[in-house]
């Protein structure tokens, strides 16, 4: 069987472009058919000006260049559409193969974050976090033991001590309104050694000395004090 491939020849497994050679000789494709258009498109200006320049003069010659520019115009088209379809294939490879790209690497961060769960359980996960919580619960309490006063303020009754203040306030008030030193007699007005003079009128009551009104003042405020100390 041998010589009959040799003889009559085996067709050969056609290779399978991958999308980056497919896009790449679209994009070839489509720059040698830019190229031609540019060069259609001046031909077709080079026809219209020898129509022109021939004219009615030579109506043979301008009639074969109108006649070549309306070829020319018909390949530009045929090449416009090509050139569109294209283009089209080439962004949907394009796409296809950012696509497939995406695809794959959604794949690997899947695996890799399959593969970081693996040795994690949910309810592991629970268990970890209310152990966290509960020591915390603990690290405030024992923060605010450590924070209040130990051994101080603690056997002290607040009523006692308001009581106790109130009564040595109340000596303090009575001892004030008691220490009230009499007038010395430095103090009192020195009172006039001669009588005063004679005169026609009649004789007048001796007025009551200025110590003994003092005095008698001195009494009165005493005595309201003493009152209101009662």
């Amino acid at each position: 069987m041998a010589w009959i491939s040799k003889a009559f020849g085996t067709k050969k497994k056609e290779e399978i472009a991958t999308p980056q050679d497919a896009i790449q000789r679209l994009r070839e494709t489509e720059e040698m058919l830019t190229k031609k258009s540019d060069f259609l498109e001046k031909k077709i200006e080079q026809e219209i000006a020898t129509a022109k320049r021939h004219g009615t003069k030579n109506k043979r010659a301008a009639i074969a260049a109108l006649k070549r520019k309306k070829r020319c115009e018909k390949q530009l088209q045929q090449i416009d559409g090509t050139l569109s379809t294209i283009e089209f294939q080439r962004e949907a490879l394009e796409n296809a193969n950012t696509n497939t790209e995406v695809l794959k690497i959604m794949g690997v961060a899947a695996k890799a974050l399959k593969t970081a769960h693996q040795n994690m359980d949910v309810d592991q996960v629970h268990d970890l976090m209310d152990e966290v919580a509960e020591q915390q619960e603990i690290a405030n309490e024992i923060s605010e033991a450590i924070s209040n006063p130990v051994g101080f303020g603690h056997d002290v009754d607040e009523a006692e001590l308001e009581a106790e203040l109130e009564e040595l306030e109340q000596e303090e008030l009575e001892k004030q309104l008691l220490d009230v030193t009499p007038a010395t007699k430095d103090q009192l007005p020195s009172v006039p050694a001669t009588e005063p003079a004679s005169s026609s009128r009649a004789p007048r009551v001796p007025a009551r000395g200025a110590a003994a009104k003092a005095a008698d003042h001195e009494d009165d405020d005493m005595k309201e004090l003493a009152q209101w100390a009662s």
